[in-house]
């Protein structure tokens, strides 16, 4: 292709891309979006998928800075997509943890709380201070710093990836890779404001430190007193990992000490191997653990992570068997399926993961023509993947949800080395035919990848959870329903608990919030409810009992009636006792009063 082409369609790709940003900035969600993929314009989704079309294809076939450019291009478009809730003017997203993360933010704006206050003040920190700078809404600032600590993996992926090979081939796959996002999961890694799935995108500038660090081979390079400015950067980094989630900080310093291990283990039984030839790496895997040890270990938070993990390990009822079993009962009842969710979920995650265990395989055998430095590191990271699988094994027994946030630091490493391999295999396919033919397989395979995992950066009711998205009517009705309710009331939610709401309004430093008291919040027994015993559906108390647009879409669109029946709720309203006192578009809260809430089923 010559230059002038080259040009045009770069030209024709980041004109693409900025219509499909001018069309969805100009069509803002105006109401709860079950889908921010449904909810997004259809001109928006062509412009993206043009753009990473050519990016796709000249990321792989250029080189140098034609290279740079296509990588740059999609890395954009990608950026772009992750930033559509603020580029469709989202109030925000996200109703977990993230409303308590919103929650914390507000209470060190307003003075309540001092960010060394939090375990990992991260990105409460970076939010306030753009909240501060720039003048924007708390909620907003936390959106925008979702996509500050987001661009990092798609720029260092490929560093990490030309560091230890050389190979534009491989560094070009590692950047379409890397557009997958497959450390997201959606079962407990997410693309929106959840800390540890936030620090893993972070994780790619640690593990680049680390291999410029182990690729030091002159003193020209090194401060006084010995010290790389490599090991500066990984500590600098390491610590910034810790702040915005200390788990995957955990999962650093087993990296660098297996690494560790292995030199130890080298230096020890050969005189001449690459391994010896690399610096050690003793002194960084005892500064990053010593540096955990003294934030984690006095926290409260992290005592009881650890005691519930004990905990969960024996009991019965706990383990992931336990939960993938639950679960699966529930999608079938639903009409759904484990394996069509693991189609979704999984299936360019199992296709990238083979690729990367079947080359290190092959690698150890002799049967590449990896050269000693880049198979070594390699070596480094696969052999790292054994204790890293081993802390998956415990997780899963004792606390699943913490088991599927392990493989979101797995993926991490199995996105550098799935893209290595596969270059290794785009090599040796353009050996048997031509090199634009087999870089035209790859384009199409991986885009076929690319579109799957970009499916699923977010929420939505095709993997049967509908998107998190936060509106002013929802707010509006949450603040007024904690406003003018009746302290000594509770509020119970439609298989949602309100107290989320109570900490992103108020912060949780404030007095008597939700989530302190006993009955402040809950959600109603949906069996009890469905039956009309609606003082029943929570203890028998006077309570208000909210439904949100969210709620019913969950509810009976996705889950389609398995817990709770569109003519159960509508019903609700017409009898004795059940009284709406707050509604908006999005938003319905009823008093029910146990005097007379609790007659037959309807």
């Amino acid at each position: 292709m010559n230059r002038s082409v080259l040009n045009t369609t770069f030209a024709g790709g980041f004109l693409a891309l900025a219509v499909g940003l001018v069309i969805a900035r100009a069509n803002p969600a105006t109401g709860y979006e079950p889908s921010i993929f449904a909810g997004t314009p259809t001109a928006t989704w062509i412009g993206f998928a043009i753009a990473l079309a050519i990016a796709v294809v000249l990321a792989l076939g250029c080189r140098g800075r034609q290279q740079g450019v296509a990588i740059a291009l999609g890395a954009t478009t990608v950026t772009a997509i992750v930033s559509l809730p603020l580029i469709r003017d989202y109030r925000f997203s996200g109703m977990g943890d993230a409303l308590t993360h919103l929650g914390w933010t507000r209470d060190i704006v307003d003075g309540g709380l001092q960010p060394h206050e939090l375990f990992y003040p991260g990105i409460h920190s970076i939010a306030a201070v753009i909240h501060f700078l720039a003048g924007i809404p708390i909620e907003r600032a936390l959106l925008l710093s979702v996509v500050i600590l987001f661009i990092p993996f798609l720029v260092f992926v490929p560093l990490v990836v030309r560091d230890m090979t050389g190979n534009g081939l491989a560094v070009g796959v590692a950047a379409v890779v890397s557009w997958m996002v497959l450390p997201i999961n959606n079962i407990a890694t997410h693309m929106g404001v959840h800390t540890n799935s936030n620090a893993l995108f972070l994780v790619p500038v640690v593990i680049f430190a680390f291999v410029a660090y182990l690729h030091r081979r002159s003193t020209i390079e090194q401060l006084p007193f010995g010290l790389s400015p490599f090991s500066l950067l990984i500590y600098f980094s390491g610590i910034a990992l810790l702040l915005v989630h200390p788990q995957q900080m955990i999962n650093v310093v087993v990296l660098v000490g297996t690494v560790a291990g292995l030199q130890y283990l080298a230096r020890w039984r050969y005189e001449d191997h690459p391994v010896v030839e690399h610096p050690t790496t003793y002194t960084h895997a005892v500064v990053l653990g010593a540096i955990f040890t003294l934030w984690a270990v006095t926290n409260e938070r992290f005592q009881s992570a650890v005691s519930g993990l004990v905990y969960g390990m024996f009991s019965a009822d706990i383990g992931g068997g336990e939960t993938v079993d639950q679960r699966g009962g529930s999608l079938t009842e639903i009409g759904g399926s484990l394996g069509e969710m693991f189609v979704l979920l999984f299936l360019d995650a199992a296709v990238i993961g083979l690729a990367a265990g079947l080359f290190v395989l092959v690698m150890w055998f002799g049967w590449t023509a990896t050269d000693r430095d880049t198979s070594t590191l390699v070596t480094y990271f696969a052999l790292a993947l054994v204790p890293l699988g081993g802390i998956f094994l415990v997780y899963f027994v004792g606390t699943p949800t913490m088991a599927f946030r392990q493989v979101g630091f797995i993926y991490v490493l199995l996105t550098i080395l799935g893209a290595i391999a596969i270059a290794h295999v785009i090599g040796g396919l353009s050996r048997y035919i031509t090199t634009p033919g087999a870089n035209a397989i790859a384009a199409v395979a991986l885009g076929a990848c690319l579109v799957l995992g970009l499916m699923t950066v977010y929420a939505s009711p095709i993997i049967y959870n509908p998107g998190q998205h936060v509106t002013d009517q929802k707010f509006s009705g949450y603040e007024t329903a904690f406003d003018h309710g009746a302290e000594d009331r509770p509020h119970a939610g439609l298989g949602y608990d309100p107290f989320r709401y109570d900490h992103g309004l108020y912060g949780l430093e404030r007095d008597d919030p939700l989530s302190g008291a006993g009955t402040a919040s809950g959600e109603v027994d949906p069996e009890l409810w469905e039956a009309g015993n609606y003082t029943g559906a929570y203890n028998d108390l006077d309570y208000y009992f909210i439904v949100t647009e969210y709620d019913v879409t969950r509810e009976v669109d996705v889950y389609q009636e398995l817990h709770y029946s569109e003519a159960a709720l509508d019903d609700a309203s017409q009898q004795p006792g059940v009284n709406k006192v707050v509604s908006n578009s999005e938003f319905e809260m009823y008093a029910v009063d146990a005097s007379g809430g609790s007659g037959a089923p309807a």
